[in-house]
């Protein structure tokens, strides 16, 4: 089922390892919502990320539809009160990527970070936690140390995590909102908008670094793994939780650094490509806060989707068991050219980063050839890499402002 391909992907999560070495309101079909605190709220990302810098902060819960109780935090208004009102602040939810969770969002100063820029500049922001992430590890009937906890891949992230989120949203405000996703984060909102499960939840989405496509990931250790390993990572990690500082993901760290020419002196850079932008204090940071587990059969599925140049549902590996789940000998695919032509798009995407290669971004944006050009914007970056799209110091003027404007013009025109 998992050939090389599976550790070239391992390995694009796992640059997140190698630098860090209930009562509610019925919301939608989906699941159930409900406004929670936390009882110990030194620990969340409200009161450690959000609060301290004077802003509101509020902790949800979401159930989904198969059960998992997801964590999110809504910044209803900036730092000084509300703008324009608050029940006209159009609502954004923001979704990170794989092995990390909503803190990575907010690890640089709130002049510095994505959701409180948005939040100053008159947005309702909604910071996403999915499935597995410490805040979002409970479930109404299994526990994480159970096998079945973890018996999930990023298609459940689309049918499951995706919607809910977004219907939890719409309850609150009854709004369609934008989106922002970043690496895994495009990757599930792309196979969604495809399968037109947002259609009336969503005004319009911002792409940073997107991840559709990854033959042509080059990340220096991803190569090396991608080499070194041939069978399947539950014979390797022997575990459902892949569990980035679990001490498998270390050995098999240390045996990659040991092979010929491979420098395992700057790991980020290794696998992300050059960041042009990031402090010290950042990286001090991320490495206190992340990464976070997934499910293993998240990182097959991962590895398929390079393996395979396709962005297509989990393969079981079997036709007999692919046809079990699907009908079919061989996994469904996500057909990008059906998301809606009218949908506002922005993609954002460096030229110096290894794990969203130009060549894979601009097969993405083959497939939108035939959207309205008038919905599709596109900025490229040339010093960027993976990371400063979400931690770079100057993501602000380069990125973030671009995003919000984009916002407010399509807020205008719904």
């Amino acid at each position: 089922m998992a050939d090389c391909g599976l550790m070239s992907l391992a390995f694009y999560g796992l640059l997140l390892v190698l630098v860090a070495q209930c009562v509610g309101v019925h919301g939608s079909s989906r699941g159930q919502s409900k406004l929670v605190y936390s009882p110990q709220p030194e620990i969340g990302i409200c009161a450690s990320s959000v609060t301290v810098h004077g802003y509101k902060c509020e902790e949800h819960e979401v159930t989904t539809s198969d059960g998992y109780i997801l964590n999110m935090q809504r910044i209803p208004e900036g730092r000084f009160g509300a703008k324009n009102g608050y029940t006209n602040r159009p609502p954004v939810l923001i979704q990170h990527g794989v092995l990390v969770d909503g803190m990575t969002w907010l690890l640089n100063p709130p002049e510095e970070n994505l959701p409180l820029i948005l939040a100053d500049k008159g947005f309702d922001v909604w910071i996403a936690n999915t499935r597995g992430t410490r805040f979002s590890r409970k479930h109404v009937s299994l526990d994480p140390s159970q096998s079945d906890f973890w018996n999930w891949s990023w298609d459940e992230l689309v049918t499951f995590d995706l919607p809910t989120f977004f219907d939890h949203v719409y309850s609150q405000t009854n709004q369609k909102a934008h989106y922002v996703g970043h690496s895994l984060g495009t990757l599930i909102a792309l196979a969604s908008f495809s399968e037109g499960r947002l259609e009336n939840r969503l005004q319009s989405a911002a792409l940073l670094s997107p991840i559709a496509y990854l033959s042509h990931m080059k990340t220096a250790l991803g190569v090396v793994a991608a080499k070194a390993f041939v069978g399947e990572a539950t014979t390797l990690f022997g575990m459902s939780e892949f569990n980035p500082k679990g001490e498998e993901v270390a050995k098999f760290l240390k045996s990659l650094c040991s092979y010929p020419g491979v420098d395992c002196y700057d790991y980020l850079t290794a696998f992300t490509g050059k960041n042009c932008c990031l402090n010290e204090s950042t990286i001090d940071s991320f490495l206190k806060n992340e990464p976070q587990s997934t499910a293993t059969k998240n990182m097959v599925h991962l590895a398929q989707t390079v393996r395979d140049g396709v962005v297509a549902k989990f393969n079981y590996g079997r036709p007999d068991y692919n046809l079990m789940h699907y009908g079919e000998i061989k996994p469904p695919v996500y057909n990008l050219s059906n998301i809606p032509h009218d949908l506002p798009i922005f993609v954002s995407y460096g030229g110096q980063d290894s794990l969203s290669d130009i060549k894979d971004v601009q097969l993405l944006l083959d497939a939108f050839r035939l959207h309205d050009v008038d919905k599709l914007s596109i900025q490229y970056i040339k010093e960027y890499a993976h990371a400063d799209f979400i931690m770079g110091v100057n993501a602000k003027d380069l990125v973030f402002n671009q995003v919000a404007s984009f916002f407010n013009r399509e807020s205008s025109i719904a």
